[in-house]
C-alpha cells in the first residue's frame, strides 16, 4: 500500500503528526512519501493509493494552497481513498474538537470542492518561549 502524506505547517506541529503517522504506516509495511504541500508541485497522485493531507491554522486561516490544492486535484482525490485533518489551538477545546463543530475545519470543507473519506481534527502545540511578542499576544486572544 503507498501512501502520500501532505502537509502544511507553521511552526512545525503539523509536520511532526504527519511525521508520526507515517512512521506507524511504515511499521505495518506501507510505503509512504510525504511532501510539503507549501512547495510541492506537479503532484502525481495517481501513484499512490491513498492520500493524507494535515494542515495547520494559522491566525484563523489555513494557508491558500490547501484550498487551491483541493481545487486543483479535485477529480483524483474524490475518487480515492483520502483523509484530511487540520491543526489548530481552539481543537483543545471540548465542542471545537471534532469536524463537525471546528470552525475552521466546517468552514474549509464547506468551500472546498474535496470530500474527504476521513476527517479529523487535533489541537495544536503551544511553544510560547518559541513565538514573538506578537504571535504570543495574538494567542492570548484566542
Amino acid at each position: 500500500m503507498s501512501y502520500l502524506l501532505l502537509y502544511s505547517s507553521t511552526d512545525g506541529q503539523t509536520k511532526k503528526i504527519v511525521l508520526t503517522i507515517a512512521e506507524q504506516l511504515r511499521t505495518q509495511g506501507c510505503q509512504c512519501d510525504i511532501r510539503d504541500l507549501n512547495t510541492e508541485k506537479n503532484l502525481n497522485l495517481s501513484a499512490y493509493n491513498k492520500v493524507l493531507v494535515g494542515a495547520s491554522i494559522r491566525y484563523g486561516h489555513f494557508n491558500k494552497r490547501l484550498l487551491r490544492f483541493a481545487t486543483a486535484y479535485q477529480n483524483q482525490l474524490n475518487t480515492m481513498k483520502t483523509a484530511f485533518f487540520s491543526v489548530n489551538l481552539t481543537a483543545r477545546k471540548e465542542g471545537k474538537d471534532t469536524p463537525a463543530t471546528n470552525a475552521y475545519t466546517r468552514k474549509f470543507l464547506e468551500k472546498s470542492p474535496w470530500s474527504p473519506t476521513l476527517i479529523s481534527v487535533f489541537a495544536g502545540a503551544l511553544c510560547y518561549p518559541r513565538y514573538s511578542w506578537f504571535d504570543r499576544t495574538m494567542i492570548r486572544l484566542l
